[in-house]
């Protein structure tokens, strides 16, 4: 039973880690050495987000940060029968600790939003717990690869460029947002709407990660779906815009996306580690500094590889969205 969940976690979290590792002639035992820290890890999305990490194959040490709560935390996800060893670290004065060595590191840290909240309100709380975790980054494991969940990503991914510069430690190509859910929700609704199955369904989403920045790119969907209108494709575009409302309506301001958020920040963690490895053509939507668009950041298509971004994917011309 075990096994047959494990399994079924890992071909939805990525098409395979396995298959990748079988491919490349190593199993997940004599696959690289890869930390990861995850920073918040005690919060509503950071629960999830650890025990996704600890079912990956490809993490061989994961370490759990939060201002409290994680050894609780660290102690019941360390249960799990898989490769990676798991501590968990509480307070500032373990930051430190639990960065030194990192390959990735995740941030989810931060307040969720609750209903009536505007990202802007969001980044008034936020803005400073990010800019804490990433002078510490910059200090104890300047060469990781940074995914950023913190809200408002708009934000949080400009203010940690910013701590990192001033720092001396910046590198475009090891900053990322995670837009991820974006493209999680218009992979599902696409599939639902054009009654494809949605494990084939791929739809890049570019722009940014709140409201009417979000611009999922359904004309450039696959498997093409002739059965959409123009009203169904407004429709959907709307939906993936608000999805973050719909979840935090439907639980009537007992909380935010929590899990699917949790799986879509493993999804693009596993695909870094992937590139870590060097895995070939491995692309994710992601927010970063641009250099396909005049603006400072923007979420595209990424190619992943042995040192964070190899390139930016320039989206095909198109006047459908």
């Amino acid at each position: 039973m075990l096994r047959s969940i494990q399994s079924s976690l890992r071909r939805g979290i990525s098409a395979t880690p396995s298959a990748h590792l079988r491919h490349r002639g190593y199993s997940s035992e004599s696959a690289p050495e890869r930390k990861v820290a995850v920073l918040g890890a005690a919060g509503g999305i950071g629960q999830p987000l650890a025990l996704l990490m600890k079912l990956n194959p490809l993490v061989s040490k994961l370490a759990l940060y939060d201002i409290a709560g994680t050894p609780g935390v660290a102690a019941d996800v360390s249960h799990v029968n898989t490769r990676s060893e798991v501590a968990g670290y509480v307070g500032e004065e373990q930051l430190g600790q639990a960065l030194e060595g990192c390959d990735i590191v995740i941030i989810p840290a931060g307040v969720p939003r609750k209903p009536g909240m505007t990202r802007d309100d969001l980044f008034n709380i936020n803005a400073g717990i990010v800019k804490t975790l990433c002078t510490a980054i910059a200090k104890y494991c300047p060469h990781a690869l940074v995914n950023m969940i913190s809200n408002p990503v708009n934000s949080t991914v400009p203010i940690a460029a910013e701590v990192f510069k001033k720092a001396g430690t910046y590198n475009e190509k090891k900053l990322f947002g995670v837009t991820t859910l974006d493209v999680v929700r218009a992979k599902t609704f696409y599939a639902g709407k054009a009654k494809v199955p949605v494990g084939g369904v791929d739809v890049p989403v570019v722009g940014g990660h709140a409201g009417i920045t979000i611009l999922p790119l359904f004309s450039q969907a696959t498997p093409k779906a002739n059965n959409l209108s123009d009203d169904d494709i407004i429709a959907l575009t709307k939906r993936t815009q608000d999805g973050g409302t719909e979840v935090v309506e439907a639980k009537a301001g007992k909380g935010s996306a929590t899990l699917s958020m949790a799986y879509a920040g493993a999804v693009f963690a596993d695909a870094c580690l992937k590139g870590l490895n060097g895995v070939q053509d491995v692309v994710e939507c992601s927010f970063v500094q641009s250099s396909i668009t005049e603006l400072p950041f923007f979420a595209s298509k990424v190619r992943l590889g042995k040192n964070g971004r190899r390139g930016s994917t320039r989206p095909r011309p198109s006047f459908r969205l």
